[in-house]
């Protein structure tokens, strides 16, 4: 019986990768990719600064596509600046990150941006935008499962400021193959994923704001079987360290495989940038 199971799932992993291989065989050789790791404040123009240095050395790296964590427009210290910091995706800030993706001819992942809900200033969206090398928002993604949660070293309600999105948004052609925008929290909910992944989805991206808790615990074996059961590559652009008294980020911006090896991981600096290179 033993000997049984083990060739039906040695057979189902090469049909798994053969299908895998298949959908990606339109994408020729090596896509470079840059994924940040930062450290947002309530200062906007100084997370605007950190975004600008970051994509600076994605372009000397010569990367087609650079990812940015949750929170890259800022990190509020209270729900009241939070809401009261936030833009609509007219705004100033999503302004500045389309002329520089045009700039720079680069594509930028950003995800996700505290987007004002006109018709509702108790809440915002969490938003994942991903603009194209001519400075146009060619997705966006509002998060769907929310943060909440409580444990021995802290407790977070994001839904207490953070209104729900109201569906997936199918993969998208980039660059480095089908995109599938994700945030954070969601890496938790795998049928998202899965369904991203029967779309066309070659690369999963969960940008993130992990607490240090539950980063220590989860945050690794969550992106790679995430990145193992769909046979897809997964990106997860981080935030890190003390944003301001209150709140911490655990960091370790990372990219993984389909075979659910580790292609990069940042360091411990506040800001880094791990280039890697997807070999479909």
């Amino acid at each position: 019986m033993h000997s049984s199971f083990l060739r039906r799932s040695s057979n189902l992993l090469k049909n798994l990768t053969g299908r895998t291989m298949a959908s990606q065989a339109s994408s020729s050789g090596p896509r470079r990719i840059a994924v940040a790791q930062m450290r947002s404040t309530n200062d906007k123009q100084h997370n605007l600064d950190q975004v600008k240095t970051i994509v600076e050395k994605a372009k000397s790296q010569n990367a087609s596509v650079v990812f940015f964590p949750e929170c890259c427009d800022y990190v509020g210290s209270s729900r009241e600046e939070t809401l009261k910091l936030s833009e609509p995706l007219t705004g100033e800030t999503v302004g500045e990150y389309r002329k520089l993706a045009k700039d720079s001819n680069v594509w930028l992942s950003l995800g996700g941006v505290h987007e004002a809900i006109p018709d509702d200033a108790s809440k915002i969206y969490n938003t994942h935008l991903l603009v194209d090398n001519q400075g146009q928002i060619v997705a966006k993604y509002s998060k769907l499962h929310m943060f909440n949660v409580i444990t021995p070293e802290f407790k977070f309600r994001e839904s207490e400021m953070v209104r729900l999105g109201g569906e997936l948004v199918p993969p998208v052609d980039s660059p480095i193959g089908k995109i599938g925008l994700q945030i954070c929290y969601d890496v938790r909910f795998s049928e998202a994923s899965t369904l991203l992944r029967k779309q066309g989805a070659e690369v999963l991206t969960y940008p993130s704001a992990f607490a240090v808790s539950t980063g220590k615990a989860h945050w690794e074996v969550l992106l790679r079987a995430r990145a193992i059961e769909n046979q897809c590559f997964v990106i997860a652009a981080a935030q890190i360290g003390f944003h301001n008294k209150k709140r911490e980020s655990y960091g370790h911006a990372i990219v993984v495989d389909p075979w659910g090896k580790i292609l990069g991981e940042a360091g411990q600096q506040d800001l880094d940038v791990v280039i890697a290179e997807l070999d479909f």
